[in-house]
């Protein structure tokens, strides 16, 4: 079963949604504003993403611009501030079985169905 990551104030995130909604497959919804993922989840996820933590953070977040732009971090550092500020997370994140996209736009999510 389909797993996305979502973020109901997100316009992004919202059209991910609509996307799965659409396409008949079943899905779970994790908000995870809510629900806070756990590093190990993460750590998944990014191996399912196939990426490293700075490639998933949202560098036009006001928090990334005023405390962390610039700034070098290695990986585990980058997870743990992620967990902290999980705004920071791009989204929707979509996972199936070992693999992961991001789903922006909507239609990367069309490799997982």
């Amino acid at each position: 079963m389909l797993k996305i990551y979502h973020n109901p104030s997100c316009k992004k995130s919202r059209a991910g949604l609509q996307f799965l909604q659409h396409s008949g497959s079943p899905f779970e919804v994790v908000e995870y504003l809510k629900n806070p993922i756990t590093e190990q989840e993460l750590e998944k996820l990014l191996i399912k993403l196939n990426k490293k933590p700075t490639e998933v953070v949202r560098t036009q977040e006001a928090y990334y611009k005023e405390n962390l732009k610039g700034k070098y971090f290695g990986d585990h550092e980058w997870i743990r501030i992620i967990l902290q500020n999980p705004k920071l997370l791009q989204r929707p994140i979509v996972e199936a079985g070992y693999k992961a996209v991001i789903g922006d736009p909507p239609e990367n999510i069309g490799i997982l169905l």
